[in-house]
């Protein structure tokens, strides 16, 4: 590779993250922006600090969003403290049953209600990730779902790569599975990675003593999106293929 080449590469691993981040955070401001009601802060508020009209309003907009985010964070957590309480658990349950009642709109509620219960609840353990063994050796990234069959298999969910949210659910006895010492966060930037956004960090697999190896990686390990994604099972019986999910 030419020298130009590699230097335009290097520019572009260092400030493509930051451009992505620049653009999810303009994005998420304007959307905040956006259902601000109109007037939260009065122009009138910074008349001690500029007397221009038109840098008084941007700055009364920056201040709304400001506002409307910590309002946004109180609502969360008073929300958060009141579903502690017995009256809480009721009106989850009573919200619960009425949008079970509405077609459309329980898929919907949910799916939501699972995702935030397994990104931030307290069962984040249950959906640790896991290695799938399938054949010849050869392992895949996967996420338990915490729910077991009547006949004791697990419930896994296997991402594609790099979108995480395709893939398969499926069936396996527990014996296949390979707990890891490592958080959620880490296999799911693996996946969307395409693998390599750990290739500088060895995994270290958990043993029967609580020690770890670190040999993790030497068995052949199927992670990129063409395996992950087509529509072989890789090995997996094909019984034991419960459905695959795809939003796309």
């Amino acid at each position: 590779m030419s020298s130009w080449k590699r230097d335009f590469a290097r520019g572009l691993a260092v400030l493509g993250p930051i451009l992505v981040s620049l653009f999810a955070i303009y994005y998420l401001y304007d959307f905040l922006e956006g259902i601000t009601p109109d007037g939260l802060v009065p122009d009138e508020v910074f008349l001690p600090v500029t007397a221009d009209p038109t840098a008084r309003r941007r700055l009364a907009e920056v201040v709304g969003v400001a506002v409307a985010i910590a309002f946004l964070l109180t609502a969360l957590l008073v929300a958060g403290s009141f579903m502690r309480t017995t009256a809480g658990e009721l009106l989850e349950r009573l919200v619960d049953a009425l949008a079970n009642r509405v077609p459309g709109i329980r898929i919907v509620y949910n799916a939501s209600k699972t995702a935030s219960e397994t990104a931030f609840g307290d069962e984040r353990l249950a959906h640790s990730p896991v290695k799938l063994q399938t054949f010849d050796g050869h392992r895949m990234t996967a996420f338990k779902t915490g729910k077991v069959t009547d006949d004791g298999r697990e419930l896994v969910f296997i991402p594609t790569s790099p979108n995480v949210t395709s893939g398969f659910v499926v069936e396996v006895d527990s014996s296949r599975l390979t707990e890891l010492d490592e958080s959620m966060e880490s296999a799911i930037t693996r996946v969307v990675s395409a693998g390599f956004g750990d290739a500088e960090r060895v995994e270290r697999v958990i043993q029967p003593g609580g020690g770890s190896d670190g040999k993790d990686g030497e068995d052949g390990e199927t992670r990129a999106g063409g395996e992950h994604g087509d529509e072989d099972t890789c090995g997996v019986d094909p019984d034991t293929l419960v459905g695959r999910t795809d939003d796309d």
